[in-house]
């Protein structure tokens, strides 16, 4: 069958555009102008991936998104907007975006991350890392510092099994934005230095020692602090 995507965009020429353009790739497409529209389209039709504008008169696309993600929450969601100061990427995904794309935008840029967050719905074997007291299953999505739970958005716990899976290895910035937020990323890479913060601030909370390290001009690392 073929993958349904859900355009939720008040913007009549964006949502032509993409309509057939996503059309011609193959895909199934529904379109709604407003978040209480597509809502009712994600219930009567269930979408593979739901393409999102914030600005939108009513009920705005992070409504929306909270709406969408309390009754799935692992539907890929990309938010397509306007807004490109890094505290407007970071409200987005911590709303519970999977993505987030600036416009104007470039067609096939945008056409590859659908693609990424298409495939990332594939089911994957189940991991078990460690290290040190830091724990993460991948299978149940669980991180866990010595007994203590860790609740972690998208965003950080997908920043946190990089480095996981990369123990003592710099990884530099360019890397780990290009695994986390996609190759072609278009923001601004300070997002990344405010979800380390997040990150470092879930995982100091519960003691021991700070194990992601900053290596100036290159990168992080997840190691033990000297």
């Amino acid at each position: 069958m073929r993958e349904r995507i859900l355009v939720i965009d008040d913007d009549s020429s964006i949502a032509g555009v993409l309509r057939r353009g996503l059309g011609y790739e193959g895909y199934v497409v529904d379109v709604a102008a407003n978040g209480r529209g597509g809502i009712e389209i994600a219930r009567e039709r269930p979408p593979d991936l739901v393409i999102l504008d914030i600005m939108m008169p009513g009920m705005d696309g992070l409504e929306v998104c909270r709406r969408l993600r309390a009754v799935d929450a692992k539907l890929p969601i990309l938010m397509l907007t306007a807004k490109d100061a890094v505290a407007d990427q970071v409200l987005g995904l911590e709303t519970g975006a999977d993505e987030y794309v600036t416009k104007p935008f470039v067609f096939e840029v945008l056409l590859a991350r659908i693609r990424a967050l298409l495939r990332r719905r594939e089911p994957v074997a189940r991991e078990l890392l460690r290290y040190r007291d830091l724990s993460l299953d991948t299978t149940a999505r669980l991180v866990k510092r010595g007994d203590a739970k860790i609740d972690l958005t998208k965003t950080e716990y997908e920043l946190l099994l990089l480095l996981m899976r990369n123990p003592e290895a710099v990884l530099t910035r360019e890397m780990i934005v290009e695994k986390v937020w996609g190759y072609d990323f278009g923001g601004n890479d300070n997002i990344l230095d405010v979800y380390i913060r997040y990150l470092r601030s879930k995982l100091d909370e519960k003691g021991g020692k700070r194990l992601i390290q900053t290596v100036r001009g290159v990168g992080y690392v997840l190691r033990d602090s000297e």
